[in-house]
């Protein structure tokens, strides 16, 4: 813990003198970003504009350094630091997320580790992004949390050469939470390095992340508090009053990873000039991955009988890839890419479990095998096609996925896309192999768990004229999900579930803003719809999100300001109960929540480059009833108001 606020004092202080050589000699004007940063060394001055300093993601599409304030800032100034759209928070920050709608396309031959509730901020491949500097940047995201902590991401970037670039990075949180036993700590360091030669030949990108995200666990407020909660009842309104279902239990999720990637271009410029372009790619990737659930005295009145009474379960994942492939590239042909893989997984526990009946649960799944990608694009009369597939050449990790779409932007305004997405893949390894303390909790599905096969159609539009939309349709089978088998005992009986018959679901969001002098009204709205004979995947017919806010300049426009109401809100459905010890969410048909209103009223700020943000968070918590929560028995946050800012640094 010492290191890590150590990480963050040395940025911090780096900044600080940053701060003072810098001038800004561009201003902000309502959406129109900072032209220039002015450095004045040496007696002389050198200009920086604010559009060379770049960002790309791992495909190389260039991204901006954007330090506007605009509506869409406040959307994504949160823990995940993006828009969290169709995600219900949990009451303290840093606890997970349930997810009002369903991502059914995924473009994966491999299954996922398990824990997927404790994965909103465990930072993936395409998370990363690499940076072109012409000065140093730093960058500081600072906002508060709940009771005895704070949230902070500290940046750096520099580029030593035009050639040759390096980030570092650590965020870090900790927060004690209103409720008993919710604690909350996380930590994310990233470090990223990019390079090319002189002559554009060979390029080389890498990056390194080590990621620990601990959270206490309570297992939500006992069924006989529910009344004393939605009642309002104010020997109650102290929420460390209530007593959980139990006060010992943590799981932690922890994982590092390494990834290096590296291409050489064989034809020379001469060559290049008759649009042929042919270069190799070489791709190395090792990520090693646990998570655990500790819990000194077992819960046996929540989770059931244990063969121990100290629960320490503990499953890792060990994950080597890489790959070897080639680009070519063709004015007429467009741009191919070929690619063999090798992978190696390593998954499981360190013993097996032997039941009385003589039913054993093996301790691992282990496996290497190749693989094949393809990838492919062609500008076309205005038209842009682009396509991409993968196939593993393994008879026990069967998996295939092909994703193609076609775009075509019809005038400055309007774009339009649509494409189809295929896929195959073995479920996630906590379907397939689970061990644990609790006898429940036991179960291995590797040889009778069928692929899940999902076919998508998918379209965009893209208008800021009339509006933005997106619909996609999918059709599923062997849905794979946790279900709430029965309740024996009061004891919830959790397990994890294929359903055999397909399922069709379709989920259209539209979102559009007015504008009105300094006025605004930014609205997202998605509807879906599920066709299924069970109900297996449940998720809210309706979700709407509505900003109202007023922005100006202010003080000889030295000063942005932007104020305003964000209404969140979605329909009453059979939302997904949390399980603790698997972090995981599961489906459950007892229980109807949702159809409460969220109100934030926020106040914004920005200036020069910094950018402040404070929040009255669910300010109608206390007059329009006390019904709100993020699952079954797991009350949302109440009223709050919270501070951050956004502090940026060119030297």
């Amino acid at each position: 813990m010492r290191l890590r606020y150590s990480y963050i004092i040395i940025f911090f202080l780096f900044a600080l003198s940053v701060d003072g050589q810098t001038k800004l000699t561009g201003r902000s004007s309502g959406n129109r970003q900072d032209t220039s940063l002015t450095k004045r060394s040496n007696g002389f001055e050198k200009l920086a504009k604010i559009d060379m300093y770049l960002q790309f993601n791992n495909t190389l599409d260039s991204i901006q350094v954007d330090t506007t304030l605009t509506i869409k800032k406040d959307y994504k100034f949160n823990y995940l630091q993006k828009d969290n759209f169709g995600l219900m928070p949990f009451a303290n920050i840093g606890q997970t997320y349930n997810a009002l709608s369903f991502n059914a396309s995924q473009n994966e031959t491999q299954p996922n580790f398990g824990a997927r509730a404790r994965h909103f901020n465990y930072l993936e491949h395409e998370d990363f992004l690499f940076y072109e500097v012409p000065t140093p940047w730093t960058r500081l995201t600072y906002k508060t949390a709940f009771e005895q902590g704070q949230l902070l991401d500290a940046f750096f970037t520099v580029n030593l050469s035009k050639q040759f670039n390096f980030s570092l990075a650590y965020k870090g949180l900790r927060s004690l939470g209103k409720y008993q036993n919710i604690l909350t700590s996380s930590g994310n360091f990233r470090f990223t390095t990019s390079y090319n030669t002189k002559d554009n030949r060979y390029f080389a990108k890498g990056y390194i992340v080590m990621q620990d995200l601990l959270n206490q666990e309570n297992g939500g407020i006992k069924d006989e508090d529910l009344e004393n909660f939605t009642s309002g009842n104010e020997e109650f309104k102290d929420r460390s009053v209530f007593d959980p279902n139990f006060e010992n239990a943590e799981n932690i999720l922890e994982g590092k990873r390494f990834y290096f990637q590296h291409s050489y271009r064989i034809t020379k410029e001469k060559d290049s000039l008759n649009n042929n372009v042919i270069s190799l790619i070489n791709k190395v990737a090792f990520e090693d991955k646990y998570y655990q659930f500790n819990q000194p005295a077992a819960a046996t009145a929540y989770f059931g009988d244990v063969f121990t009474n100290s629960i320490n379960d503990k499953v890792t994942l060990e994950n080597f890839q890489t790959s070897l492939g080639f680009n070519y590239s063709n004015t007429t042909l467009g741009q191919v890419g070929f690619t063999l893989n090798y992978t190696d997984i390593n998954y499981g526990y360190n013993s097996i479990v032997l039941f009385p009946n003589q039913q054993t649960i093996p301790n691992r799944i282990i496996s290497n095998f190749l693989g094949i990608e393809g990838t492919y694009s062609k500008t076309y009369k205005g038209f842009n096609l682009s396509g991409k597939g993968g196939l593993n050449l393994s008879d026990t990790f069967v998996g295939s996925f092909l994703d193609g779409t076609i775009s075509l932007k019809l005038n400055k305004d309007i774009a339009l896309s649509g494409g189809i997405a295929i896929n195959s893949r073995i479920a996630n390894y906590n379907y397939l192999l689970y061990q644990s303390d609790y006898i429940n909790y036991n179960w291995y599905n590797f040889d009778n768990f069928k692929n899940i096969n999902t076919q998508q159609l998918k379209f965009n539009v893209q208008s800021q004229k009339f509006f933005n939309a997106s619909l996609d349709i999918s059709n599923i089978d062997n849905y794979t999900y946790f279900n709430l088998k029965e309740t024996v005992d009061q004891i919830d009986v959790i397990e994890p579930k294929q359903y055999d018959k397909p399922l069709q679901y379709l989920r259209l969001k539209l979102q559009k803003e007015f504008r009105v002098g300094n006025f605004g009204l930014d609205n997202t709205v998605m509807y879906q719809n599920v066709v299924s004979d069970d109900d297996v995947l449940n998720v809210p017919d309706f979700i709407t999100r509505n900003t109202l806010y007023y922005t100006n300049q202010l003080f000889k426009k030295s000063m942005t300001l932007q104020t305003g109401v964000t209404f969140n809100y979605f329909t009453k459905y059979k939302m997904n109960g949390y399980d603790p010890l698997l972090a995981e969410f599961y489906t459950q048909n007892k229980t109807e929540l949702g159809g409460f209103p969220r109100l934030d009223f926020f106040i914004n700020a920005k200036v020069r480059q910094t950018r402040i943000f404070f929040k009255a968070e669910h300010f109608n918590s206390s007059f329009t009833g006390y019904d709100y929560f993020s699952a079954p028995n797991h009350p949302y946050r109440d009223f709050i108001i919270r501070f951050g800012l956004v502090w940026d640094f060119f030297l």
